[in-house]
């Protein structure tokens, strides 16, 4: 049996690799990264956006089994390509869409099936995959592959609230370390600086109901309003929604887990995490730290 392959790049490559796993004639697959400029680049070298590789996976097939067109379909069905730079919360070059292709036949077929997706008005807005020649792949490192599978996990995708995805502020004011270290109490650093957690049922908001704004707590950006807050019994405040454009989501891979970090949209600050698992409309629990936060009563 002769073996094809092609690399396709579609955010965190996690969750790329398990959706091609499925795919009938799919032989195997392999992560890495790729575009880039670094030789033998590392995860955490990646990771900072600044190599230009792309998080990637090499996928081998038979062509007698599964055509170079229907992978390129389930390419474009298993992520949004008209996000630059990102993938739901995961931002950065390195979470680019992209395609690198190996011949002039493959270029066409890329350039187009992209054309065909914007012609049928499927998305609102126009694709940004990038469409490359292939470049040498760098094998990922071990535990990153079959990553989700070893983890016992279906999926690694962690959808964005409709308000992350606006533009960033740009009018962000400046804060320096020392700056935060005076304002802040020890403790208050240590979460929101730090990234530290609070002892659960120890906060001061934990079962607070009086009507208002909670703002960070590190430069006074509003970030929930009380209409949103409810018990989640979790031991933390939680919330069901964010004020529009008040915070920024990433990946958090600490302790061993898969979490959503939720920092201050303006400052940068660390305010807790994000779960669905709320009971809703919204699915959301904005699980946050007291210390975090400081309280405006409303007027």
């Amino acid at each position: 049996m002769s073996l094809a392959h092609a690399i396709f790049a579609a955010g965190c490559f996690w969750g790329v690799q398990a959706t091609f796993d499925n795919v009938a004639g799919v032989v195997s697959t392999e992560v890495g990264y790729t575009g880039g400029r670094l030789e033998n680049p590392t995860y955490q070298q990646v990771s900072t956006g600044k190599t230009g590789h792309a998080e990637a996976v090499e996928v081998f097939y038979n062509p007698d089994k599964v055509s170079y067109q229907k992978l390129l379909d389930v390419f474009f069905q298993s992520h949004n390509p008209t996000t630059l730079n990102r993938q739901g919360p995961d931002i950065g070059e390195q979470y680019r869409s992209a395609v690198f292709y190996q011949n002039t036949q493959q270029k066409e077929l890329i350039e187009q099936t992209i054309h065909n997706l914007n012609e049928s008005g499927k998305y609102k807005n126009p694709i940004v995959t990038q469409v490359l020649p292939e470049q040498p792949f760098y094998k990922a490192e071990e535990y990153h592959q079959k990553y989700l599978e070893k983890k016992g996990l279906s999926s690694c995708h962690l959808p964005a609230l409709e308000e992350e995805e606006e533009e960033e502020d740009k009018t962000k004011p400046y804060f320096s370390e020392q700056d935060f270290k005076k304002k802040l109490s020890s403790e208050q650093y240590r979460v929101l600086r730090e990234k530290g957690t609070e002892k659960p049922f120890s906060g001061k908001y934990l079962n607070h109901k009086a009507d208002g704004t909670y703002a960070c707590a590190a430069c006074g950006n509003p970030i929930f309003s009380s209409e949103a807050k409810f018990d989640s019994g979790s031991g933390w405040p939680s919330f069901d929604k964010a004020l529009p454009n008040s915070v920024k989501l990433s990946h958090d891979f600490s302790h061993n887990m898969i979490r959503i970090e939720v920092t201050c949209a303006k400052c940068g600050s660390h305010l807790g995490h994000l779960f669905y698992d709320g009971p809703t409309a919204t699915k959301a629990r904005f699980c946050i730290n007291s210390v975090a936060l400081d309280f405006e009563k409303e007027k």
